[in-house]
């Protein structure tokens, strides 16, 4: 049985400057007290202070400021852009990163399909439309199928109105392009991947849920497969002829 692990200093303050933010006693816009005060409240040093003030403005619960009292501010998806794109590269340097991350798109991804179809207004149908029609438009041009692809993803972000999903979509862009970049070098590849945008278009301007997620499912179904024949061929390349 494993010893049980006491707490830093800093993580116990930075919890209960966390819980004082959370119930109101040091509002969103206000300044925290001096770190002078805050060490005589929690009875701690400067330096575990300022630890906890530093997890607190990873949060995005407060700014801090060069010579200048904390300011309490509210966490937004820009935070968790920059803490999810950290995490998404660590995560996938580890084993099995790739195939935990697939996993981990499919779910996202099939939901926002899902509610995008249940949420999309006239207007979000013609910015979805126009998106596909710049995908069918840059094939041949890799590079440009590649950029459109990943518009027409983040259009359907978008729609769901929920600006956790855009945000997701945005930490992870940099993992999901260099997936396309793979998935794009299988033969007719261009062309099962705008089928599919078709589809799910079609699903979504429908206001059909149902239809939309399983379009999206076949989709990344199809890409995981685009990235194995992709890989084979590379393989096969790399050995040259025998």
């Amino acid at each position: 049985m494993r010893p049980i692990r006491r707490r830093k200093v800093s993580d116990e303050a930075a919890g209960r400057l966390e819980g004082l933010i959370a119930d109101g006693t040091f509002p969103q816009g206000t300044l925290l007290p001096p770190e002078r005060e805050l060490m005589k409240m929690f009875g701690v040093g400067r330096a575990s202070i300022r630890e906890a003030l530093y997890s607190l403005g990873r949060m995005g619960l407060v700014q801090v400021r060069t010579g200048e009292r904390p300011l309490v501010t509210r966490p937004t998806p820009e935070k968790l852009i920059t803490e999810l794109s950290g995490a998404a590269r660590h995560f996938l340097a580890g084993s099995g990163g790739l195939e935990h991350f697939q996993e981990a798109r499919a779910l996202f991804e099939v939901g926002v399909a899902r509610l995008a179809a249940l949420r999309a207004s006239s207007d979000d149908v013609d910015r979805l439309r126009h998106a596909l029609a710049a995908n069918s438009a840059a094939r041949g041009d890799r590079t440009r199928f590649e950029r459109t692809d990943v518009a027409f993803h983040y259009v359907l972000a978008l729609i769901t109105q929920n600006p956790i999903f855009v945000a997701v979509h945005d930490a992870l862009v940099e993992w999901l392009t260099s997936q396309r970049t793979i998935s794009l070098r299988a033969p007719r590849a261009e062309e099962t991947a705008f089928e599919s945008h078709r589809q799910i278009f079609e699903a979504v301007a429908a206001r059909d849920p149902d239809r939309a997620a399983a379009a999206m499912d076949e989709h990344l179904r199809s890409v995981v497969e685009l990235i194995k024949i992709a890989g084979e061929a590379d393989h096969a390349a790399a050995r040259g002829p025998r």
